[in-house]
């Protein structure tokens, strides 16, 4: 399972990234974008026009299914069990709901080693919490270059945090996942 969380700058870098995963690919990504409460199902659409899987906001209990972008749907928490989705309406937090650490909280506790996270461009530190557990539960973690991220605070809150795996820019991420998931395209 891969976890992605960005916020500011968020959808040009999930764009860049996606784009370089070829439609075969069946490893199943979640997504945290911080976004207005209010804001409508616009940005799947924004997204599924420029990416090669099948995007879509995830519902509570919905099966996870192989080859498939799932985001968190505004205003609501998005929490991985092993083989579902659960949405929850508890408080923010660091301010934020949809939250990227408690994404990767429950991917790390879901998929322990087979978690991958990916901390993109942001302008808080939201994703820091979430990555050290999945570290700490044996998974890895991708954290966008913060001189390439368009606000680089949410890449470098993590690397005050933690030491990820992977430091790189936006168009080496895609490479590596195919290579960790072991998918050739």
């Amino acid at each position: 399972m891969i976890v992605i969380g960005a916020s500011l700058g968020g959808v040009r870098a999930l764009t860049a990234l996606f784009q370089g995963i070829p439609a075969t690919f069946r490893t199943p990504s979640a997504i945290v974008l911080h976004r207005q409460k209010d804001s409508d199902g616009m940005l799947v659409e924004i997204l599924q026009r420029d990416l090669p899987l099948q995007v879509s906001e995830a519902l509570d209990k919905e099966p996870i299914l192989p080859g498939r972008i799932y985001l968190a749907p505004s205003d609501y928490h998005l929490l991985v069990e092993p083989n579902h989705f659960c949405l929850s309406i508890d408080e923010p937090v660091r301010y934020a709901r949809p939250s990227i650490d408690v994404l990767f909280e429950s991917a790390a506790d879901a998929f322990g080693r087979e978690a991958i996270g990916i901390v993109l461009t942001g302008a808080n530190v939201d994703g820091s919490e979430g990555a050290s557990r999945i570290k700490a539960r044996g998974g890895r973690i991708i954290v966008q270059d913060p001189a390439t991220a368009e606000a680089p605070q949410m890449p470098q809150g993590v690397l005050s945090r933690i030491d990820p795996d992977y430091i790189l820019p936006l168009d080496r991420i895609a490479p590596l996942l195919l290579e960790l998931t072991s998918h050739s395209g």
